[in-house]
């Protein structure tokens, strides 16, 4: 068994919430946020999706009174098993679908949740793809010509990585940056963290910075300290 990182430090998430800060509101005027959460459900990933389908509700608490976001649930497992829900706009109706989901053992499918979410942004402006897993096994070329059309489409990607895999963490890293949006690793030790984060980037996705910095200062503790140490970021 891989040993797990140390908690992710301060500065990790100060980081990862000065990325958020700095990028400029996507959601059209009057329209509803529209956030892909999509999740690796092969074997290894049983306690982190039964995890998620706890703390994804803070997606929609954080954004109440900001506008409607409207998220889909997308995840692979096993032999080529893939799948993409409708998008809900209630944390109600994406448990429910969670739920009704077991992690199986299969290779990743990356390359297939990229694919899928620039289809989707080409039918109607996907704001931004939400990625957690903690392994990749796929041809990394193929990742980043992908990532570059979502770059291109406007498209953020947040890749929360759990544990240490290097090769994951590069790809991450990369796709990330390539989008203009943000990569971010946790553990057991920080995967509460994991919560405020999935809110700041759905209000952000709703509302904008301003919106962002006022959720920081209603969540306070933690949030709203690193929040306070937010800098300019030097490039994608």
């Amino acid at each position: 068994m891989s040993k797990l990182p140390a908690k992710s430090s301060s500065p990790d998430v100060a980081a990862f919430l000065a990325k958020v800060k700095s990028m400029p509101s996507v959601r059209p005027a009057g329209g509803a946020g529209r956030l892909i959460f999509a999740l690796d459900a092969t074997a290894s990933r049983q306690p982190m999706w039964d995890h998620a389908c706890k703390l994804q509700g803070e997606m929609f608490l954080a954004t109440e009174g900001l506008g409607p976001l409207h998220v889909q649930l997308v995840w692979y497992r096993g032999l080529g098993e893939f799948d993409a829900s409708a998008f809900v706009a209630s944390s109600r109706e994406l448990v429910s679908q969670m739920t009704q989901v077991n992690c199986a053992a299969g290779e990743t499918q990356l390359e297939r949740v990229l694919s899928h979410t620039i289809a989707e942004t080409k039918r109607a402006k996907v704001n931004a793809l939400v990625f957690v897993g903690d392994a990749m096994e796929e041809h990394a070329d193929r990742l980043i010509q992908r990532a570059g059309e979502l770059g291109l489409l406007g498209v953020a990607c947040f890749m929360f990585q759990e544990g240490n895999d290097p090769v994951a963490r590069g790809a991450f890293e990369r796709i990330a940056r390539l989008t203009g949006g943000a990569y971010f690793p946790f553990d057991a030790g920080s995967a509460e963290l994991l919560r405020d984060l999935l809110a700041a980037v759905a209000t952000f996705a709703v509302g904008g910075r301003p919106a962002l910095e006022d959720f920081a200062k209603r969540r306070g503790g933690e949030v709203l300290r690193l929040t306070r140490q937010f800098a300019k970021p030097r490039g994608p």
